[in-house]
């Protein structure tokens, strides 16, 4: 089936779920009263490993992330893009960047300003929809502009979304204080005067989890949270001046957000404990890539600096944390790779449907890894940031100039190996050199 018919569908069909399409099911993994189960996706912005305690951080306070990290997988070796935009098309197509069009930043002042076009991408939402899930979205979207392109949500396959704007009519809005939020397709102009965004968005998240709570839901929760400007938050005795706009605040404000976005992530999970969901809701919490090179975390006796924007382990070695109760055993650590590509199949895997066969899907399930079952694991990461390019297993990177590191030895990158061919790094060279050439040719 052509996307530009799936996409058809998906708009004439109503909210209560999609009929009619298919790629093909599977066996979904149930939850424990028999129905498939529920997924919440957090995706924070801007925020490193070293901002997570339960990562090693002595820098941040996060007992709700941490808590969560207990009470199911910790994965080492998740790999995002170093900037959001790309990462979020990633993790919703399950395919590289080079297929989905975005290698070079798209500038504002281009029309139509669209970072992915929905007639031509099949999302995690559209396979979700059709697997007979309610899907709902909120807080940062950014992959589009909702004056061009005001249907651009729910063509992506959500039911509901709450959601900053990022631009409007070409000018830029508050993400944070007196947010400019579009909600369902409306532009909710002064209804949330005075208002913290996150507020807003979570407020959203709980309501949508509260609405669909006796049917399978898809919630993709994108924080807002905790990209710059700094900014106190309603626990940090904001100010009038605050409370105008995204005013920007101090670096030292930046502990703050980190303590409020754990404090919101606390709060869903909760909504969740006390609708008895738990055990049949997969929680998953990842970032979109690194933190602001002005803010950095103590781990151990390191002080690391934030990578976004840098293709190092600081923008692009991403915390990921899943947690499902009866289903994912607690307090495990798990060094399988993972890129963004792979959440699309997982999820689809969850969900007992195929994913589309019209066209490459880079991503693989680690669903065998969140159930410790048999079954395929990835044998490296692809990160791509515009024209540069890595790909790398835990031990090995070689990035696309040529530089190979063993990253075990030297994980800040300090010292590119020399004459990897007179040592055992000459075979991996040419391994991770061949699955570069093979990936730059499939184009």
């Amino acid at each position: 089936m052509s996307s530009d018919v799936l996409r058809r569908d998906f708009i004439k069909t109503s909210a209560a779920g999609v009929a009619g399409l298919s790629f093909g099911l599977g066996s979904p993994v149930l939850a424990a009263d028999g129905q498939k189960p529920n997924i919440v996706l957090f995706n924070v912005d801007d925020l490193g490993r070293e901002a997570l305690a339960c990562y090693g951080s002595e820098s941040y306070a996060t007992p709700n992330v941490d808590a969560l990290a207990a009470s199911g997988m910790r994965f080492e070796h998740c790999y995002a893009t170093p900037l959001c935009s790309p990462s979020r098309v990633k993790m919703m197509t399950g395919r590289y960047p080079f297929r989905t069009g975005w290698v070079n930043l798209i500038g504002r002042g281009k029309k139509p300003l669209s970072f992915f076009d929905p007639e031509k991408e099949v999302t995690f939402a559209h396979l979700l929809k059709q697997a007979g899930y309610a899907t709902g979205v909120c807080g940062k979207w950014q992959l589009c502009e909702f004056t061009d392109h005001p249907n651009h949500v729910r063509e992506c396959g959500f039911d509901d979304h709450c959601l900053w704007t990022w631009i409007y009519n070409k000018k830029g809005t508050s993400r944070y204080w007196n947010p400019t939020i579009i909600e369902n397709g409306i532009l909710r102009e002064d209804v949330f005067e005075d208002r913290y965004g996150p507020d807003v968005y979570s407020d959203f998240a709980v309501d949508f989890v509260r609405r669909h709570s006796d049917q399978p839901f898809f919630l993709y929760y994108p924080m807002t949270l905790t990209h710059n400007p700094p900014h106190k938050t309603p626990d940090r005795a904001a100010t009038a001046n605050h409370r105008r706009g995204d005013k920007r605040g101090k670096n030292d404000d930046f502990p703050g957000m980190v303590a409020y976005m754990d404090k919101l992530v606390g709060r869903l999970v909760s909504t969740l404990d006390e609708l008895n969901l738990r055990e049949k809701t997969l929680i998953v919490f990842t970032t979109d890539n690194g933190s602001h090179k002005n803010y950095s975390g103590k781990v151990g006796d390191v002080v690391i600096q934030g990578g976004k924007s840098k293709m190092n382990d600081a923008g692009t070695r991403v915390p990921l944390i899943a947690s499902w109760k009866g289903k994912v055993a607690a307090g495990q650590v798990c060094d399988d790779l993972v890129d963004f590509s792979d959440f699309l199949p997982t999820f689809a895997s969850l969900a007992g449907v195929g994913v589309p066969t019209d066209r490459v899907i880079d991503g693989q399930s680690f669903l065998p890894s969140l159930l410790d079952k048999p079954g395929k694991r990835r044998a490296w990461a692809f990160t791509q940031f515009q024209h540069r390019q890595f790909v790398r297993d835990q031990r090995w990177k070689l990035h696309n100039d040529g530089r190979l590191y063993d990253m075990e030895q030297d994980p800040f990158e300090q010292m590119p190996i020399v004459d990897a061919e007179k040592s055992e790094a000459g075979g991996v060279q040419k391994r991770l050199q061949d699955i570069l050439d093979s990936l730059n040719n499939s184009v």
